[in-house]
């Protein structure tokens, strides 16, 4: 089992940048595909990008490609969220996930889950 806790979040006018980071719990932080997800008031949460275990496959949803870089670093059982020139739509709650497989940018296939990090972005 994995523990997730995110942080980073906060509020950055539009066009800004932010560094999410997510710390797991554990010593098998490396057999854990990684994915970002996020949260907005009313809709349903959504893959952002996602990481292989070992770092080499990366995923973006297209309205991110370009504006964010996953990213990780196994000896530190972190994983990084490097989000540029954002939107007020970026404005969400953001989770960190973690699965045993490899289920890319599909959320059914994660299994662990962190509370999240509140991103909102003004105009």
């Amino acid at each position: 089992q994995v523990q997730l806790v995110e942080s980073g979040g906060g509020l950055v006018q539009a066009g800004g940048s932010l560094r999410l980071s997510c710390a797991a719990s554990g010593r098998t932080f490396s057999s854990y595909d990684m994915g970002w997800f996020r949260q907005a008031p009313g809709k349903e949460r959504e893959s952002v990008a996602a990481i292989s275990r070992g770092g080499g496959i990366t995923y973006y949803v297209d309205s991110m490609k370009g504006r964010s870089t996953i990213s990780r670093d196994n000896a530190k059982n972190t994983v990084y969220l490097q989000m540029n020139s954002l939107k007020p739509e970026d404005t969400a709650v953001y989770y960190c996930a973690a699965s045993a497989g490899r289920p890319g940018l599909s959320r059914s296939g994660y299994n662990y889950w962190g509370q999240g990090t509140q991103v909102t972005v003004s105009s």
